[in-house]
């Protein structure tokens, strides 16, 4: 099926059951941001594949709401699929709610899939469309029109991610949540996040690509826990560890009837528990609305996952650099693409020990496709690479001890003395937003502008935030933490982890991003209180024939020195040859 051909099924279907709009967000029961096939609706009807946006469809028209990270791809995506794109954060583009109402008459209907919407985005579309006599409904229309979605539906195994690498056992992470549901007066704990559900119970799996992670809810009360998953994926470890912390393990199928057992019970749920789950327990119990409270333990790494993140970081900056000279001396010499330079990096990854997956495909964007923020290039019909231009490379793996996810982007060929500039500048902020120090409570909208600030001063800015959590042999984006403008309450704390990645881009010319992780630690403590830095995990050398010395700061140079000469102190002793020569070449004081 076309994508007009999906959408007028679609249509049918809202016309039959008197809908007036249907919402596809991107999601599924979990609220993951990365799918499994069968959840991927969003991409089904709309054709658009980036990671954020959703789709809303009215009997005659239809619009796509998706960030500044995607405005050129989602352009390329929607074209003559009659859906209209809406970028999101720019003026002249209204809520999605305003949308709805300007084009519903009063008395209106408005379905979605309450299984695949968070409770926060339910409880916005009725605050906002009730006062319009506008309904909301629980409808999900699209099972009746994706009728092959489950075909080719493998099991995957769910094995243990030993306490030597997760740093705390099941019983220790378990206490420490039932803490915090005594503090908020809980009697049950729902915990629906794929990431949270794998990280508690120390189980890693890869029912969602690239992300290792299996489908399965944890209910947890104060003398019980019961894990909700298809049992035939259980290795016998994962059996054995499950019995040893005492959970009872169930059907996933039957998760949601064991909801309905429950009366009078004070439950902890977030907001971002999908809507089914409200529906069930609402009527005969009492909500405590607040974040899980595994997800900030999640992301205070401990010493165990740091030095996790540590070890695997050698091993990719190894592949990394094997990668560069690679692409380096070979492009212009033998036939490549985008997307067989993917492979060829996933490759040289595979090589490392305990290497077990990507974690994201990879962004491999040559000339004006760099400028597409979060480019996938197609296995046929991707650009073909030769010795010229520039190349945008965003990749990272997934290792049993840790993941790992870094940009660099270099040129092939001559690159003019703009793009030199912006390179250094996008550069400068990254090496900024290293070297900052900061006290306890700040959180990373204050920091933001350091990355930014070298744009800024001339003018140009990039459409997407500066940094993301990530996951321990997890997620590679993860939250609550984050660095970007938006507002986030949360306070950056030692342990947590996240990237370091501004960016630069001129549409359907090229795109520059540098990217290295960072974790936050423990720095002096003075009279005005104590004091966080970073610590850089990512080791790869960066362009230098592409940097403009001048604009640099010395304190800048300074630092760019000392990282290369970790990069050479951390990598050289893996590699040999012309390799090493040319790394040696590359890691030189500027």
């Amino acid at each position: 099926m076309t994508t007009s051909e999906k959408v007028q099924a679609l249509r049918l279907k809202m016309n039959d059951n008197h809908i007036d709009a249907f919402i596809v967000y991107s999601a599924d029961p979990h609220m993951s941001e990365y799918l499994p096939v069968e959840w991927q609706e969003r991409k089904w009807i709309s054709g658009f594949t980036g990671s954020a946006g959703f789709v809303v469809f009215t009997r005659d028209k239809a619009g796509l709401w998706t960030d500044g990270r995607y405005f050129v791809q989602a352009a390329i995506e929607l074209e003559g699929s009659g859906i209209d794109l809406m970028k999101m954060g720019e003026e002249s583009t209204p809520a999605y709610t305003d949308w709805i109402i300007a084009q519903l008459p009063e008395g209106g209907k408005v379905a979605v899939n309450a299984i695949a919407t968070s409770h926060a985005s339910w409880e916005e579309l009725q605050q906002k469309l009730t006062p319009h006599d506008i309904e909301v409904v629980d409808m999900p229309l699209l099972q009746e029109v994706w009728t092959n979605r489950n075909d080719g539906a493998v099991k995957n195994p769910v094995f243990v991610h030993p306490v030597e690498r997760a740093g705390k056992a099941v019983t220790e992470k378990l206490a420490a949540i039932r803490e915090k549901m005594a503090e908020q007066g809980a009697d049950v704990h729902v915990i629906s996040s794929l990431d949270d559900v794998a990280w508690t119970l120390n189980l890693r799996g890869s029912d969602v690509e690239a992300n290792p992670v299996f489908l399965g809810y944890i209910v947890l009360s104060m003398d019980n826990a019961v894990l909700f998953v298809d049992g035939e994926k259980l290795t016998a470890d994962a059996e054995e560890q499950l019995k040893d912390a005492e959970i009872s393990v169930l059907p996933y199928e039957e998760f949601y009837a064991y909801l309905a057992r429950y009366e009078d019970q004070k439950i902890l749920v977030s907001p971002n528990n999908n809507q089914s789950i409200f529906e069930t327990l609402k009527d005969k119990n009492t909500f405590i609305k607040a974040p899980v409270p595994g997800n900030l333990m999640k992301a205070q790494k401990n010493e165990a996952e740091l030095a996790g993140f540590r070890t695997v970081m050698e091993r990719d900056g190894v592949a990394m650099v094997n990668f560069l000279y690679w692409l380096k001396h070979q492009a212009g010499k033998e036939p490549m693409t985008e997307y067989s330079i993917g492979q060829k990096l996933r490759g040289f990854r595979a090589a490392q020990q305990n290497f077990v997956g990507e974690s994201f495909g990879s962004i491999v964007g040559y000339k004006d496709n760099g400028a597409i923020m979060h480019y996938s290039a197609p296995e046929e019909g991707s650009k073909e690479v030769t010795n010229e231009a520039t190349i945008l490379i965003d990749s990272g793996g997934q290792y049993l001890e840790g993941t790992t996810d870094i940009t660099r982007t270099l040129a092939l060929g001559d690159a003019s003395d703009e793009f030199k500039e912006n390179y250094t500048l996008v550069l400068q902020g990254m090496i900024r937003l290293s070297m900052v120090k900061f006290p306890k409570g700040t959180r990373g909208v204050q920091l933001d502008a350091f990355a930014r600030m070298p744009l800024w001063l001339r003018g140009r800015d990039y459409n997407h935030g500066t940094g993301h959590g990530v996951g321990s042999f997890m997620n590679v984006h993860e939250g609550p933490q984050n660095i970007r403008k938006d507002m986030n309450p949360q306070e950056l704390l030692p342990g947590m982890v996240v990237s370091n990645e501004p960016g630069f881009y001129l549409d359907y010319e090229y795109g520059i991003r540098l990217e290295n992780l960072i974790a936050v630690k423990e720095a002096e403590k003075t009279n005005f209180g104590q004091f966080y830095e970073f610590e850089t995990l990512t080791f790869c050398p960066f362009s230098t024939d592409l940097i403009v010395r001048d604009l640099l700061l010395p304190e800048e140079i300074d630092w760019l020195n000392h990282y290369h000469a970790l990069c050479e102190e951390k990598l050289g002793k893996h590699l040999e040859g012309d390799v090493k020569a040319w790394f040696l070449e590359q890691t030189k004081a500027i």
